[in-house]
């Protein structure tokens, strides 16, 4: 499982749209312009069948450094962008879990 990059999203939807790379990447950045202004506003962006971005308040809790796991570290309240997905990504996700469990089994049958 690899990472895809903002670059392999324009590269993509280039060779699926056919337009060319740079209009595609304008495009691109011009909606990352649009999500940083809503987020700035803390408004909601609803993609519908998608998914929900919104910005939330994380509570303060506490932390442990790895390097001095006696010691306890007060981590403040901070914004977050949360993302619920919705019912088309639900189903991908669901489908994905089941696939996630079998090779969990098959690697725990394969041990014993």
């Amino acid at each position: 499982m690899g990472n895809l990059t903002r670059r392999d999203l324009v590269v993509k939807v280039s060779m699926k749209t056919g337009l060319p790379q740079q209009e595609v990447a304008k495009v691109f950045e011009e909606i990352l312009d649009v999500f940083m202004e809503v987020f700035k506003k803390k408004e909601t962006i609803e993609l519908r069948n998608f998914g929900v971005f919104e910005v939330t308040l994380r509570k303060a809790r506490i932390g442990r450094n790895p390097r001095n796991p006696e010691r306890d570290i007060l981590i403040p309240p901070r914004a977050v962008v949360r993302f619920k997905p919705g019912k088309e990504v639900k189903g991908i996700l669901n489908a994905i879990t089941k696939d996630l469990l079998k090779e969990e089994e098959l690697k725990k049958k394969k041990k014993t």
